[in-house]
């Protein structure tokens, strides 16, 4: 290409971004028309994409890190011919219902890789797809899974804490396929970068053992040899393009005024006159528009030879690689949680639901091979590591456990790439507390509807002498604010491998399971085919005669709640307990199977280590609540149920004084 047939088909960016940002009188224009050469360069001369086939599996991926500048993805996608990006899409910029929201939404619009907007949390995502990537190229081979992973981050990207995480991960795996193109125009809404920041972005990922260089983003020969370079380097890269954001722009270019708001008509008149650009609003002359359908149509040569290098693998290996890349699982599965529970049963466990959940993963390793654990340095205290699970390495790439180090946000994010990427179920642990950590990336799997879990030890005031810093009290309710999260708590060995088998076969959303260092008693002597846990909750315990009271509680205090009732069916009072694994499921739940569930006892008495927030919508607002109102304390478990309370004697005196005043 020539520099003026570059300069009309990046301008052609500029103007579609200009043209909407100004009739929404919203959005971002400064960056799409900074960063339009060098998405021009790598779109047009290395991205390796069918815009006919936006999910073919071996394209390369382009995430929009600094998802404010969405206008630019938007511009691309309609430039290269994706199907659903029609001009009338752009002319509805942030409108309801459109297919162009301020923010790309992987979930809303074909053609987009994941949900950015969070800053920070593209390229974190990105190098759980570059990951991905390259656990699957070596077990299926680099003939059928050899691509590359292309990020766009700003300033702000670079500045997000989540962003070291993510570069320190990609750098000491080597994910050489990984390339972030950096555009570094020193700008963002309060002004100059130099007013709150002076890293040297250069210096920094090298020292993360990164290729990395800066060059100028609006010379398109040196775009393309740094690309070139970072293809040929057996590390991941990062090229920072030197850019002006609002390029073209007469007073605002180089300025904070072009990076958040509409240009305004005069200073987009005066743009599109210094670009060459027709004044006629949304219109992209015919020679650019159809030499940028052709970079679109260009990957169908390669998706086809692909396809030809697929069909030599044998009918069971392809049959395996697809059923991966739609997360369906294995049939051996079911089986082998049918037989994990039937051991249980036969030999019951008084353990750690996090020994409970060990258990049931070494049941799941065999019969899944996709199955992807992982922890944020606290391996030992976690338990999801199989006995036969091998680390993963930049040298050991079919190892199937990620040391992910002390990196909860970065875990989270990258599990996020994982499963976006397709091949893989990931799973990742932590302490219940360090959801806090991981909160934007769990947030974001919850909006995408990924399916990841989320293994979370050390769920309660259980812990013990770690102390009020290391226990969880508002994070369970927290997290089952969270829209399409869902929120497991489960009381013992065979609830873990019932909430295990509903997590694994949930693929529309992630799954917190939240686990005790305590040991609990196997309250279970039966394990239904219908799942019991599968509705939110079930009776454990049916009452003797019409039920007076009914106690609700999950996890570690269903043991106390099942005492609880023993002493007052000693006392003649018929009680019966319900185990809810997830309160948010259980309401979920049809209105006549939730009432059936909840059922009508006078009395009900909700048992948790935890707030209340959330449990009056079983219990009533005037239902009883014995469980935390306050942060916990540094001391051996048992005491510290005994100091705040959290006893099956609390409950019978909760339950006597409730009947006393009947």
């Amino acid at each position: 290409m020539t520099r003026v047939d570059h300069s009309r088909m990046a301008n052609a960016i500029r103007a579609l971004a200009m043209d909407a940002v100004e009739k929404a009188k919203s959005g971002h224009p400064g960056l799409p028309m900074g960063a339009a050469d060098v998405a021009t360069v790598l779109f047009s001369r290395f991205l390796k994409f069918d815009a006919a086939d936006p999910k073919w599996p071996d394209r390369d991926r382009f995430i929009l890190s600094a998802g404010h500048g969405s206008m630019l993805l938007y511009a691309l996608l309609y430039l290269t011919g994706n199907a659903d990006m029609t001009l009338d899409q752009i002319k509805n910029f942030r409108q309801l219902g459109s297919l162009t929201p301020g923010h790309p939404e992987n979930f809303h619009t074909k053609g987009i890789e994941t949900t950015t907007g969070p800053l920070g949390q593209g390229i974190a995502t990105s190098v759980g797809m570059a990951l991905a990537e390259k656990m699957l190229a070596a077990e299926f081979g680099k003939k059928h899974v050899d691509h590359r992973t292309y990020v766009l981050v700003s300033d702000g990207d670079l500045m997000e804490g989540v962003s070291q995480e993510a570069i320190a991960m990609a750098g000491h795996w080597k994910l050489h396929k990984l390339i972030v193109l950096y555009d570094d125009n020193g700008i963002s809404i309060d002004g100059p970068i130099s007013i709150a920041d002076s890293v040297d972005q250069v210096k920094r990922f090298k020292s993360a053992g990164w290729q990395a260089e800066l060059i100028d983003g609006h010379d398109p020969e040196a775009i393309a040899a740094a690309i070139t370079r970072a293809q040929k380097s057996n590390k991941p890269s990062m090229i920072a393009c030197k850019t002006t954001i609002g390029f073209g722009a007469p007073t605002k270019a180089g300025t904070a005024k072009a990076h958040g708001e509409a240009l305004g008509a005069e200073e987009l008149k005066g743009a599109k006159e210094e670009l060459g650009i027709s004044l006629e609003p949304f219109s992209v002359p015919d020679d650019v528009l159809r030499s940028w359908r052709e970079v679109g149509a260009r990957g169908a040569a390669a998706r086809k030879e692909w396809e030809a290098r697929m069909a030599t693998l044998s009918n069971r290996k392809r049959a395996e690689f697809d059923r991966r890349l739609r997360h369906e699982r294995p049939a051996g599965l079911a089986k082998a949680f049918k037989a994990h529970k039937k051991a249980l049963l036969e030999t019951p466990q008084n353990i750690a639901t996090r020994k409970s959940s060990e258990l049931a993963i070494e049941a799941i390793v065999p019969a899944m091979p996709e199955f992807l654990a992982g922890s944020a340095d606290l391996t030992g205290s976690n338990n999801n590591k199989a006995k036969s699970a091998v680390a993963f390495s930049a040298k050991t790439p079919k190892g199937r456990f990620i040391h992910y180090g002390v990196r909860e946000h970065g875990m989270a994010a990258a599990m996020n790439g994982i499963f976006l990427h397709g091949g893989f179920a990931p799973n990742g642990a932590t302490f219940l507390i360090f959801t806090d950590y991981a909160r934007p990336a769990m947030r974001l799997a919850a909006l995408m509807g990924t399916g990841v879990v989320y293994v979370m030890t050390h769920d309660s005031i259980g812990l013990g002498e770690d102390g009020p810093t290391h226990q969880p009290v508002e994070h369970l309710a927290a997290l089952r604010a969270i829209p399409n999260m869902r929120v497991f708590r489960p009381c013992d060995a065979v609830e873990v491998a019932e909430c295990w088998e509903l997590a694994l076969n949930r693929t529309d959303g992630p799954t917190v399971l939240a686990l005790t260092r305590q040991n609990l008693p196997q309250l279970r002597t039966t394990a239904p085919a219908d799942n019991p846990c599968g509705h939110g909750a079930y009776e454990l315990v049916a009452a003797q005669g019409e039920t007076k009271v009914s106690l609700f509680a999950s996890g570690s205090e269903v043991e106390i709640a099942v005492a609880a009732q023993k002493q007052l069916a000693e006392r003649g009072v018929a009680t019966r307990v319900v185990s809810v694994p997830s309160l948010e499921l259980l309401l979920a739940q049809p209105a006549e199977r939730r009432q059936a569930i909840i059922g009508n006892a006078p009395i009900k008495i909700a048992i948790e280590a935890a707030v209340r927030f959330g449990w009056d919508a079983v219990i009533g607002q005037d239902g009883a609540f014995v469980g935390m109102h306050g942060f916990g304390a540094s001391a051996p478990a048992k005491a510290l149920y005994k100091h705040f309370g959290i006893t099956a004697e609390a409950v019978v005196e909760t339950a006597s004084k409730r009947l006393d005043m009947k």
